[in-house]
């Protein structure tokens, strides 16, 4: 098969998550429902380059899935039909009334809906939270792993048990209410992360960035903090995605290769996102909560607010890592850790910081680990040193601008 029309896969991409959303609040069948929506979207990807674009993609999207899932609904009416026959034999003093729900249905889109059903609590958040990168986000099984650190074979069959799980928990995979929105929110904020992450630095392919999973992630954050407005880690979540999409004009070269943040013409900044993100995270804090998210924006609203690379308040942004790192048990934070300490009290500490994750498996082999090294020995004057951690990392890594921009400060070097 001819490869399809980039346009095409961007607006199959985008609509994926509509879709099974659409589906997921007539039928509730995760799985049956995701099986039609690939089912749909394989047609959409045969019929439409020959036929060109129906009107309504979204609606011919959901049509066809529907059709899909008739044969689904037939067998399922059908066993129902034999359940009820069983049930009707048994006497009334055995049979058990469930009681009514709680609240009513939060309302809003598809895609947010579906994200806070896949969140469901008999799932561990890890689960949840790769299970909803699947189904919303539209990550592939190997993206997913490489956000959590596993391999892809691993991530696999955590996604599959997922599914299983829900299958098999008797809790209803329907719109959630209010009260569960609350509960779930942990998983919810963590699988906006990943997606914008994932937009912002894509972790393969030719592009650096994937914009269209970015700019979702910062629509249905918005859409959730429309909901619940006066939730700080939310406001966090929001500032610090628009704190660092601000940014991504100048991330990229007129070819698409990879301008690291002191080498960025910050004229090309957005000075529209910095404000609105910055006004996010004061207020955040103002209210005496700190979590997780507000403390990442207000480190970005730091690199943000320096007129220029000298100007950045390095010891502010390591107090503010110190204090991440007390709340969380990332490899990721203790590393970006490492290079505050590197340009507060030289590149010398920074190594000293990076030597203590050799015995963390979940980055241990990280393309990012030696990636810092090279930087940091680049720093302290050990051409040899960086040469050899640059072109480590520069092997490790599936993204072509991050091995493209690796090997050119090796071969600088070099020179």
């Amino acid at each position: 098969m001819a490869r399809l029309d980039p346009a095409i896969e961007r607006r199959l991409r985008d609509l994926a998550p509509q879709v099974l959303g659409a589906l997921m609040r007539k039928f509730r069948d995760f799985t049956a429902c995701e099986d039609s929506v690939q089912e749909a979207l394989l047609a959409a990807a045969t019929r439409w380059p020959v036929d060109g674009l129906p009107d309504d993609p979204r609606a011919w999207l959901i049509r066809v899935a529907a059709w899909r899932m008739t044969d689904v609904v037939r067998s399922e009416l059908a066993r129902r039909k034999r359940e009820e026959v069983v049930v009707s034999l048994v006497p009334p003093e055995l049979q058990v009334v469930l009681p009514p729900g709680g609240d009513e249905p939060i309302e809003h889109d598809d895609a947010l809906k579906l994200l806070v059903m896949c969140c469901h609590p008999a799932l561990s958040t890890s689960s949840a939270v790769a299970l909803t990168l699947r189904a919303v986000g539209g990550l592939t099984t190997a993206e997913i792993a490489r956000a959590f650190l596993v391999p892809e074979a691993t991530m696999a069959q955590r996604i599959s048990r997922a599914k299983a799980t829900i299958k098999t928990s008797g809790v209803p995979f329907a719109a959630p209410t209010a009260a569960e929105l609350a509960e779930r929110l942990g998983a919810v904020l963590h699988v906006l992360y990943l997606i914008f992450n994932e937009g912002y630095a894509s972790t393969s392919g030719p592009a650096l960035q994937r914009t269209e999973l970015s700019t979702e992630a910062i629509r249905l954050t918005r859409a959730l903090a429309a909901l619940r407005p006066d939730d700080g880690e939310i406001a966090g979540l929001l500032a610090l995605m628009l704190l660092t999409d601000a940014r991504r004009d100048a991330r990229t070269g007129p070819h698409g290769e990879l301008i690291p943040l002191d080498q960025q013409d910050r004229a090309r900044w957005n000075r529209a996102q910095i404000a609105e993100g910055i006004a996010l995270v004061s207020t955040a804090l103002a209210r005496g909560s700190i979590g997780l998210y507000q403390i990442q924006a207000a480190i970005a609203a730091v690199h943000d607010e320096a007129a220029t690379v000298e100007a950045t308040d390095w010891a502010q942004i390591l107090a503010l890592y110190g204090v991440l790192e007390r709340i969380t048990d990332n490899p990721m934070v203790t590393l970006n850790r490492a290079v505050a300490v590197a340009m507060v009290h030289g590149p010398r500490a920074g190594l000293a910081v990076v030597d203590t994750l050799d015995a963390d498996a979940r980055i241990a082999g990280h393309f990012r680990l030696d990636a810092v090294r090279g930087h940091l020995h680049e720093r302290a004057g050990d051409r040899a040193e960086a040469i050899t951690h640059y072109r480590a990392a520069a092997r490790r890594t599936t993204s072509s601008p991050e091995r493209d921009f690796l090997m050119l400060r090796a071969a600088r070097l070099a020179e």
